[in-house]
């Protein structure tokens, strides 16, 4: 079984990745941006230099 994603700032469990142009960071609910919470879980969005990807709670 996989190990679950860790937020990369204080190591609680991460609800999606966010990408702002070469930084790429998982991320916990107290850590995310607004857009990436604003999401559906499994969603995703990409922008220009943006790319925000909320895991699905099924799988994470």
């Amino acid at each position: 079984m996989a190990e679950k994603p860790k937020c990369e700032q204080c190591e609680k469990d991460a609800i999606g990745i966010q990408s702002f142009g070469y930084v790429v960071s998982y991320v916990c609910r107290d850590h995310t941006d607004g857009l990436l919470l604003a999401l559906k879980p499994g969603e995703k969005q990409a922008y220009e230099y943006c790319y925000l990807e909320r895991f699905d709670t099924a799988d994470h």
